[in-house]
């Protein structure tokens, strides 16, 4: 067996849950699980992906205990309070974006992270993006698409850092009739990290007014202002 998977045990500590909880949900379907003659396995990359759609999922009483599950399960010395803000340098926002297709927003939005210097292959990210784009669309209902790579790339990143586009008009991006017209860009170097700023920039965009003043902002500043007046009031 593979040693980046869980057993029932270890999956119950990384969730704060008791093994019972655990077995109940896998038996359910409620976790993704193989059961073999030993008992329970889950791989680490299906946890993960789990995690990322029960986030997306989610509503802010959930969001924040998704965060608080996170926050638990990272070491100690890997503790530290995602902030949104500090992901976000202004160089790597664009208002407006400039995009009308998917894969145009997608380079884009890549192009704009590769102006901090910190992401090294803007090609390779770009192509990682798609490949998720196409298994799944993180276009959400409330016209915010989170993009991403399947898995963190961290041999092209020198930091984890987010960027964030906002086109003047909603576009098809989705598989769904809904427009998007805010883009965020995740680029994280490790899949604990990735998930933390996944669920505290949900909580963000689910902030009353948050997504208006996006909307409204006219220039890189205003957007990010945005971002860090509602971080600001998390509670």
């Amino acid at each position: 067996m593979p040693f980046s998977d869980f057993d029932t045990h270890s999956l119950a500590r990384y969730l704060h849950l008791t093994p019972q909880q655990v077995e109940k949900l896998a038996e359910r379907g409620k976790l993704p699980g193989r059961k073999l003659a030993a008992g329970w396995r889950f791989a680490r990359a299906d946890i993960h992906h789990w995690f990322e759609h029960r986030i997306g999922l989610s509503d802010e009483s959930e969001l924040l205990r998704v965060e608080a599950v996170l926050e638990q399960s990272t070491p100690g010395e890997d503790r530290q309070e995602v902030s949104i803000a500090d992901l976000l340098p202004l160089e790597a926002i664009a208002v407006p974006l400039c995009a009308r297709t998917r894969n145009s927003v997608i380079d884009t939005m890549v192009e704009l992270a590769s102006r901090t210097g910190w992401l090294w292959d803007a090609k390779e990210m770009s192509n990682a993006v798609k490949a998720r784009e196409d298994l799944h669309s993180t276009a959400l209902e409330n016209g915010v698409a989170l993009l991403h790579p399947r898995r963190p790339m961290a041999k092209f990143l020198a930091q984890p850092l987010l960027a964030l586009g906002c086109t003047s008009a909603g576009i098809p991006f989705g598989g769904s009739d809904c427009l998007t017209d805010v883009f965020f860009l995740i680029c994280s170097v490790e899949d604990g990290g990735h998930l933390r700023t996944l669920a505290r920039l949900s909580r963000i965009l689910a902030m009353p007014g948050c997504l208006n003043a996006l909307h409204e902002a006219q220039d890189p500043q205003e957007a990010r202002q945005a971002i860090v007046d509602a971080e600001e009031r998390l509670p």
